[in-house]
């Protein structure tokens, strides 16, 4: 009995994996600037498991310490709490959404680094088990 419990953990644990979430656009090391609008991509795999999407959360910390604090610790300012329906389109073969957000005024963030976090909520499996995802990439930002 043991072993099928941990047969079924280790099964749910490479399913969650496979159903990961990450940042398509933009990339590390882009340069925003305060009050611009930005795309932000967020890429799901295709995955024979199902997955309820449950929600999403993307945020935009200021980091004047480095490193940036992981988005489980602080996700900093929202910039979009809402559903995930990714679509399935050609590039990049992947299902995934584009998200239209507002990068904070000057006021608000110097020239310095920020972190671009996201925070995906999603259910999967026939259970279903929760999974909490996520993601991040640095990015500079430029008055």
């Amino acid at each position: 009995m043991k072993f099928t419990s941990l047969f079924v953990a280790i099964l749910g644990a490479v399913g969650a994996a496979a159903q990961a979430s990450f940042i398509g656009y933009p990339p590390a090391g882009s340069s925003i600037h305060p009050g611009q609008e930005i795309t932000v991509q967020v890429v799901r795999p295709n995955s024979i498991q199902g997955s309820i999407e449950v929600g999403m959360i993307i945020g935009l910390l200021d980091c004047q310490f480095l490193p940036c604090p992981p988005p489980n610790a602080r996700v900093g300012t929202i910039l979009f709490n809402g559903d995930f329906a990714p679509q399935l389109h050609e590039q990049p073969g992947m299902p995934y959404q584009n998200f239209t957000v507002t990068i904070p005024s000057a006021d608000f963030l110097p020239d310095n680094v920020a972190q671009l976090g996201v925070v995906r909520f999603h259910l999967i499996g026939a259970g279903p088990s929760p999974v909490l995802e996520f993601n991040n990439v640095t990015l500079g930002i430029v008055h």
